[in-house]
């Protein structure tokens, strides 16, 4: 009888030491897991060099269209330039007198708005990034596109613009396509604001609306209950019967938003006529730049191109690895945009479609 139970002892704490290893390799996997997870949504921040990118496009012309000899004359030349710049700097680093950080630097961003300002999350870490190297001498490029979206959402992206203001690095926003409502609330933030001819800018307004069920419940006989504390907590309903102290509630705080919106463009484009610009209206580039919306007509592949003949011209990214349920709620998100876009523009074709 001892020995069976000294043997059963045995096999049991045998037993116990095989679980309690399984569990610690488990928990030991999962962590791992989780730290890889985690690192993965950190994201990273890229830098492209756009003057490299341009050089790239000159030779591979010059290759298809140039003589064979006249190319090998263009390198000869090139590298003897090259060899010339080295030496200089090699002397200048000898004698103590090497900059570093001599010369201009451009950092180009891009922000493609939807109704919600998703990128903004980029945004603040692009700019964050770029904060700790820029200078009052460089500059920064936004390329934007949007037409506009939900108030506090775009008014966090102002706010990202913001902080380049602050710190005296010249700020140059470039709309090729368009930069409406809060588009435009992020545009006139800029020191310097460039269109292409076409682009559209303004619509410096606010708007919001809803759709009201009340009468089709009442007709099938259903009742909706909506309890609120505070007077104004809910001041229109979807499915509740709307009152007319609640529209005039809800249109006072319309105003009140369209306030605040005309208060902060002026603040940054006091020579701008409010009482004009802030009806609600857009405007193409061309007729823009008359109103003094934006500062002149460019695209932004001009301005860069130009820029990279003076400057070293980066472009800066940060890059989010997304698991698959970000990636179909961004899916969703874009569908949805698209076809608000579209029934935006059959709404105001006037604007879209030339006839």
């Amino acid at each position: 009888m001892i020995d069976f139970l000294t043997e059963y002892g045995l096999f049991l704490a045998k037993t116990l030491t095989l679980v309690l290893a399984l569990v610690l390799i488990v928990a030991g996997i999962a962590a791992v897991a989780s730290r890889r997870k985690q690192l993965q949504h950190e994201g990273h921040i890229e830098v492209r060099s756009l003057n490299e990118k341009y050089e790239d496009m000159l030779h591979a012309m010059e290759d298809a269209v140039l003589d064979e000899l006249v190319i090998k004359q263009k390198i000869k030349a090139e590298r003897k330039k090259e060899k010339a710049e080295l030496k200089e700097r090699k002397k200048a680093a000898k004698l103590g007198e090497l900059d570093e950080d001599e010369g201009k630097k451009v950092f180009v961003l891009d922000f493609d708005g939807d109704i919600a300002a998703s990128d903004v999350d980029k945004l603040r870490e692009e700019i964050t990034a770029i904060l700790c190297i820029a200078r009052p001498e460089d500059e920064v490029v936004l390329r934007l596109e949007s037409a506009g979206g939900m108030v506090h959402a775009y008014g966090l992206a102002s706010s990202q613009l913001e902080r380049l203001r602050r710190k005296n690095i010249p700020l140059t926003i470039c709309v090729d396509k368009v930069a409406a409502s809060g588009g435009y609330m992020m545009a006139c933030i800029a020191n310097k604001l460039l269109a292409a001819p076409f682009a559209v800018v303004g619509s410096i307004g606010v708007v919001a609306q809803l759709p009201n069920f009340h009468r089709l419940l009442q007709k099938n006989e259903i009742d909706y209950e909506i309890l609120t504390a505070g007077e104004y907590k809910r001041t229109l309903t979807m499915f509740g019967e709307n009152t007319d102290k609640g529209r005039e509630k809800f249109v006072e705080e319309l105003e009140e938003t369209h306030t605040l919106f005309k208060d902060f463009v002026v603040e940054y484009r006091p020579e701008l006529d409010m009482s004009v610009v802030a009806t609600g209206e857009i405007w193409y580039g061309c007729q823009a730049v008359k109103q003094k919306l934006v500062d002149d007509l460019m695209t932004s592949d001009e301005y860069l191109v130009e820029q990279a003949q003076e400057a070293d011209v980066y472009e800066v990214r940060y890059e989010e690895k997304k698991g698959l349920q970000d990636r179909i709620g961004e899916m969703a998100v874009n569908s949805s945009d698209s076809l608000m876009m579209r029934w935006w523009q059959r709404l105001n074709n006037r604007h879209f479609f030339t006839r």
